[in-house]
């Protein structure tokens, strides 16, 4: 989608606040559009979500927002990625195209605009032919 249905997005969502309220996206809803965009790269094994997300793993949660922390405005955001790489993968790119999907994604799904993803290498996994 161009850049022409992306402004034309931010105009209804803006238009929306002023003429029948307003529209509130929850930070979370955000970061699950993050989080399914950028495991979609490849190169991206997993992301990283520290203990709470590990323990809701264990109970047979499936977080979707894992790995991600998110700071939403009235019509921007911004995104923090924790993203296990795959080895193999030349780490730069896989972090670039994850900048680029996520923006992409967000902007276009939620109409907000995204002024930055931050991208934060946690580890690398090596599949068992390497070990």
């Amino acid at each position: 989608m161009g850049e022409e249905f992306e402004s034309q997005v931010r105009q209804d969502v803006n238009q929306y606040d002023a003429d029948m309220g307003k529209i509130k996206i929850n930070s979370d809803v955000i970061a699950i559009i993050a989080g399914v965009s950028a495991m979609e790269v490849p190169g991206v094994a997993g992301m990283s979500g520290g203990i709470s997300g590990e323990i809701a793993e264990m109970l047979g949660r499936k977080n979707m927002s894992k790995g991600v922390r998110v700071e939403v405005g009235e019509r921007e955001a911004a995104i923090d990625l924790y993203i296990i790489a795959e080895y193999g993968y030349r780490i730069p790119e896989v972090a670039w195209k994850c900048q680029e999907e996520v923006k992409k994604s967000v902007e276009e799904l939620s109409g907000l605009e995204v002024v930055e993803v931050n991208i934060h290498i946690q580890g690398v996994n090596i599949k068992d032919e390497y070990k």
